[in-house]
């Protein structure tokens, strides 16, 4: 039998997908239509982050936020490495 915590931590990770599924689904009928990738990109975190201040307050985006530039050096968000 699974325990209450796990089963809240599947139903999490089965939203996150949902939830991801449903941007990129988004992201490819606006790629279709024309928009361009780095109109989209700026668009998202515009309303991405526009959410969070809304939800948590800028505070505590802005230290959520403070540390992508280290995880962006680091990889983290790179999904095709090139070689410089």
């Amino acid at each position: 039998m699974r325990s209450a915590r796990t089963s809240r931590y599947s139903e999490n990770d089965a939203q996150k997908q949902a939830a991801l599924r449903y941007i990129l689904d988004a992201w490819e009928e606006a790629l279709h239509d024309g928009i361009e990738p780095e109109m989209l990109a700026n668009a998202a975190l515009f309303a991405a982050l526009a959410d969070l201040i809304g939800i948590y307050g800028e505070d505590a985006v802005a230290k959520m936020t403070n540390g992508l530039s280290r995880r962006i050096h680091h990889g983290e968000f790179t999904l095709k490495r090139t070689s410089q």
